[in-house]
């Protein structure tokens, strides 16, 4: 175990400098090489966690749970939390425990209502399936909140359990207000470490240290320069010390929706841009990855954004996309039905409607390989347990698809 835990953090520590690769003019290949069956309609779904007998979890982003079985039967799951629902905020991702054998516990990231806008939230409980009776998380218990509550989409909210199965990492997005993602006093645009319980992990670059004990609030601002002058909506005093510096890990992110260990520990991070700009990131302790400092892509009003090449001093993507793909998720693949991709990533497309597989050399290198057309915006792509592909399409209505190799 000691061996296995100092590997992992080996890989997260060290790393390869690699040239930025842009692989937003990747042409599609050929063809698809698996089929594709709908087995079910969500209400804009959004994440997927497998059970070890097969059924599934899925998230729709409009507030609900559902139990699925592989053949589209569902089931909506009591004891949910309230959700805030708008724009790209509401009931996001679903986990399993790393335990989930012996303790049977759920991890959900939502964001949740607060008296202004809303907060990213982590929460747990434990999945009762009985038989006859409606399936419900019991005992669910509030981990981690973002506070204050405010308004602006991007939550991030998607979870990473460490390979020794004893931390989970925790994506903050930056919430559409720019500036906070740099404020080492705010968790919005940062990658939080804790502990299962969702306390400050040990180990973690600035453990032991709180942060001021007012912040500032702000709206959505038009663009990466205007929210420099932002007019602040609102302070928050915390009714305790501020944690936020010591739980990070790593700051400066945009939205990051895909977060994944690699088979060889590594940690990896995948972020839409602005116009232009996606990034896939290797994550390492303690880095400032860049935004909204520095970006590949330009704000949506054509504002400028100085490039990364301009700072050396901060973390830049190992891939990038000018034009976007507007990626859903992230994920490794391990299984045996499409046993030439096992190690490979796969990304799912949103704007791009696409499918990307990335390879890596296990020094911290990443290459774009190949991209199918799917026709539809890919929220979630995530491998059963015997090896086949599920795929949740971000509509209202979204199917549920089946990928099975040809």
């Amino acid at each position: 175990m000691k061996l296995a835990t100092g590997v992992f953090l080996a890989a997260l520590l060290t790393g390869a400098a690699h040239a930025q690769t842009n692989a937003g003019e990747q042409k599609t290949d050929p063809g698809l090489p698996f089929t594709m069956t709908k087995v079910a309609s969500f209400d804009l779904p959004w994440r997927i966690a497998f059970l070890p007998d097969g059924r599934m979890l899925v998230t729709e982003k409009v507030g609900r749970v559902d139990l699925v079985t592989p053949l589209g039967a569902k089931t909506e799951i009591a004891g949910v939390p309230p959700s805030y629902v708008e724009g790209q905020n509401g009931m996001l991702g679903v986990f399993l425990s790393p335990h989930y054998a012996t303790d049977h516990s759920v991890y959900l990231t939502y964001v949740a209502p607060g008296d202004y806008g809303g907060g990213l939230t982590l929460g747990r409980g434990r999945l009762v399936l009985d038989d006859g009776k409606q399936p419900r998380l019991d005992g669910f218990k509030v981990l981690w909140r973002q506070m204050p509550s405010g308004k602006g989409g991007q939550a991030g909210a998607q979870i990473a359990f460490s390979p020794d199965g004893k931390y989970l990492f925790l994506t903050v997005g930056d919430r559409q207000r720019f500036t906070p993602a740099q404020d080492p006093n705010q968790p919005e645009g940062k990658i939080l470490r804790l502990t299962l319980d969702g306390k400050p992990a040990p180990g973690n670059p600035w453990a032991g240290k709180v942060g001021a004990r007012t912040i500032p609030l702000i709206d959505p601002a038009e663009d990466t320069e205007k929210a420099k002058t932002a007019p602040v909506v609102s302070t928050y005093t915390f009714p305790g010390p501020n944690l936020t510096p010591a739980e990070t890990w790593a700051t400066g992110f945009r939205t990051p929706y895909g977060l994944a260990f690699a088979p060889d520990g590594r940690l990896w991070e995948l972020e839409h841009g602005p116009r232009g700009g996606d990034e896939l990131n290797l994550i390492q302790r303690g880095k400032n990855y860049g935004w909204p400092l520095v970006s590949y892509g330009v704000n949506y009003n054509g504002v400028s954004i100085p490039s990364p090449d301009t700072r050396p001093d901060l973390a830049k993507p190992v891939i990038y996309w000018v034009p976007v793909i507007a990626p859903g998720n992230l994920m490794f693949y391990k299984g045996s039905a499409f046993p030439q991709w096992n190690g490979s990533a796969l990304i799912g497309g949103l704007a791009s409607e696409a499918i990307v597989r990335v390879t890596f050399d296990g020094k911290g290198g990443a290459k774009a390989v190949q991209r199918w057309d799917i026709g539809k915006r890919v929220r979630d792509i995530e491998e059963a347990p015997d090896g086949s592909l599920w795929m949740l399409e971000d509509a209202a209505p979204g199917g549920l698809y089946h990928l099975m190799p040809k």
